[in-house]
């Protein structure tokens, strides 16, 4: 994998500043790609131009989208950043072992490093878009760490595995992509629910017990379109009992 492989991702971010300065620290470990999700703040204001210094090209190339869905189509593999431990959020990396994960995939698959907003970071169903979770070990009297700080701390670690040699001899899967994985996942939710294997109140409860396994699973668009084919077996076979219900019914 290169750099230029690796997308960083920056969810509603507010100030003009960080932009600028995510902007400068990019070119300076040799990312290329800034994707904007719905900017809160003109990412081409003279604050951020400012801040960017000579990296002016690569902010008006920036994507600017409306949702991290959008941001994230192509992508293979998604790191979220964030210090919300939970029952979900239990694979977290470090940055330097975010690079470890990162350096040996191929040529063919594609990564992004996704930074909430300033003040809240990102949402839990934001977060239910990343395979995997990145967190920075600050000291607990004061955790939080400056936007541009934390990219720039995640590019560096990247960047220095990445002057290493490849390493030879690994096979590498090229997994599925996000939004393969988040149609294979939206329908099984809706299989699931159908044959109320699911709790329609809390449907997410055990959703996201899947997520992690699959998304954590290296799985490819052949394993996906796999799955596909048996919620839609299970879709067919609970509609024929459907069926078959009716008929006894109607026959009493």
């Amino acid at each position: 994998m290169k750099t230029e492989q690796i997308s960083i991702v920056l969810v509603e971010p507010q100030g003009p500043l960080n932009i600028g300065s995510v902007s400068r620290a990019m070119m300076n470990f040799g990312f290329s790609r800034l994707v904007l999700v719905n900017p809160q703040c003109d990412h081409l204001s003279l604050d951020a131009l400012r801040m960017a210094v000579k990296t002016k090209r690569l902010l008006e190339e920036a994507v600017v989208v409306d949702t991290l869905a959008e941001a994230l189509e192509g992508v293979h593999y998604a790191f979220g950043t964030t210090r919300r431990f939970g029952k979900y959020r239990n694979v977290f990396f470090t940055p330097d072992e975010l690079s470890e994960k990162l350096h040996p995939m191929g040529d063919e698959v594609n990564a992004a490093l996704v930074f909430g907003r300033e003040d809240k970071g990102l949402k839990t169903e934001e977060l239910d878009l990343c395979q995997y979770f990145i967190t920075l070990p600050t000291d607990e009297a004061y955790p939080s760490m400056n936007l541009a700080q934390a990219a720039t701390v995640c590019m560096y670690e990247v960047r220095k595995r990445f002057a290493g040699p490849t390493p030879e001899g690994i096979e590498t899967r090229v997994p599925a992509t996000n939004e393969s994985l988040e149609r294979m996942l939206r329908h099984m939710q809706k299989t699931l629910l159908d044959i109320e294997y699911l709790d329609p109140l809390s449907p997410d409860h055990l959703l996201r017990t899947y997520r992690r396994i699959f998304g954590q699973s290296d799985i490819t668009e052949r394993e996906v379109s796999i799955l596909q084919g048996l919620w839609s077996r299970i879709d067919w076979t609970e509609s024929e009992r459907i069926k078959w219900k009716k008929r006894v019914e109607e026959e009493k």
